[in-house]
């Protein structure tokens, strides 16, 4: 286990605390890793918590992303050696169940060491150890849920959490009554400046599977192009293809006569929602945050294997509000994608309505909350 540190970066704008104003400086460890879904959250409430002149550190593993994004952030960072128990092989589990008591116990020694005054858990199998020794020790826990349905981790310690901070509302009923706030996920400040885009000449659609890609939406988009082009529709397509396909892509949508670019990964990506249309991208937890704060219509195919069909259900929950339209994983062909963007593309009533719907389940201001409560927990 060791502890990293590097310059630290601002993932939202400056706040006055509403609760912190002449407390004392207080230690909050944050579990959570792998993903960017699980850390990019839970590093604007530590932001926030950093702001208002508390302490926070991370807890994950050397092999998921925040043994890179959290020293980038200059938090220190406590690596445990623990894996998943779900969707793994035979050695797999094993291999967890062994480091689960070890990860723990080093778990309990900094929160004792650290004087912890509450542990923050965005889920995920990197916040099992974190999770426990806290439970044991009596820490007050705090656990923010990002999807309609929780994961594994959230869902075993539910009843015990002292409060859980939820995207959907549907997802209150797996925790006890009373102890949920209909929070959403922090977001960038910067998506929800986006303004309404007025209807151009041409239709702008922005096609993501993610920083890594979808094959799925790469090849329904790349087998798609000639559609377009045969149906003179006037449309212009920014694809983020992930490194890998990128070259390939690049090269045939050059020959494709349709305007726009494919990209290996779009680091303003409030820019590009901003001259977008139509989105058409997964709907994991962070991609759906994004979409209400922007306002903007989608067409959400969900990764088919994510955990518990997590984000299946996010998407419908979308469906429902009349935010966005879904196509299943093994439904999006060119032809799907070609029809679906086409018959949103004629209707632009139909399109601002579904932007309308898809802000009205934006929830601004969701790292101030959390730090909010992880103070009154802590002072409790």
């Amino acid at each position: 286990m060791t502890e990293r540190s590097e310059l630290n970066t601002s993932h939202q704008p400056p706040t006055t605390s509403h609760g912190a104003e002449g407390a004392r400086a207080r230690a909050f460890l944050f579990a959570g890793g792998g993903t960017g879904g699980h850390i990019i959250p839970a590093l604007a409430v530590a932001s926030e918590l950093r702001r208002r002149g508390h302490n926070a550190f991370f807890v994950g593993t050397e092999r998921g992303l925040e043994s890179h994004l959290v020293p980038r952030a200059g938090f220190p960072l406590e690596l445990i050696q623990i894996g998943g128990l779900k969707r793994v092989g035979f050695r797999q589990r094993i291999a967890t169940l062994m480091q689960l008591p070890i990860s723990t116990l080093y778990a309990g020694r900094l929160l004792r060491s650290r004087r912890v005054a509450a542990v923050f858990s965005m889920g995920g199998y990197v916040a099992g150890p974190p999770v426990l020794a806290a439970l044991v020790r009596r820490v007050p826990v705090v656990v923010m849920e990002p999807n309609a349905v929780p994961g594994f981790t959230n869902r075993r310690i539910a009843r015990y959490v002292r409060r859980a901070f939820i995207s959907f509302p549907e997802t209150a009923r797996y925790f006890p009554r009373g102890r949920t706030e209909l929070t959403g996920l922090p977001v960038r400040e910067e998506f929800f400046a986006i303004p309404p885009k007025p209807r151009g000449e041409c239709f702008t659609v922005l096609i993501t599977g993610g920083s890594q890609g979808s094959r799925t939406l790469n090849q329904a988009a790349r087998q798609s192009w000639p559609l377009f082009r045969a149906a003179a529709l006037p449309v212009r397509i920014v694809h983020q293809s992930g490194p890998a396909a990128c070259d390939e892509l690049r090269a045939a949508f050059a020959q494709s006569g349709i305007e726009g670019e494919v990209l290996p990964f779009i680091a303003d990506m409030p820019a590009a929602f901003a001259q977008a249309d139509l989105v058409v991208c997964r709907s994991g937890a962070g991609a759906v945050a994004e979409l209400a704060a922007a306002g903007k219509p989608s067409i959400l195919s969900p990764f088919p294997f994510a955990a518990d069909q997590h984000q299946l259900r996010n998407a419908e929950a979308f469906v429902r509000a009349g935010a966005a339209r879904l196509v299943v994983d093994r439904q999006m062909t060119a032809e799907k994608l070609f029809a679906t963007v086409a018959e949103l593309a004629a209707d632009p009533d139909g399109l601002a309505r579904m932007g309308a719907a898809a802000h009205s389940l934006a929830h601004p201001g969701a790292a101030r909350r959390a730090a909010d409560v992880l103070e009154e927990v802590a002072r409790a």
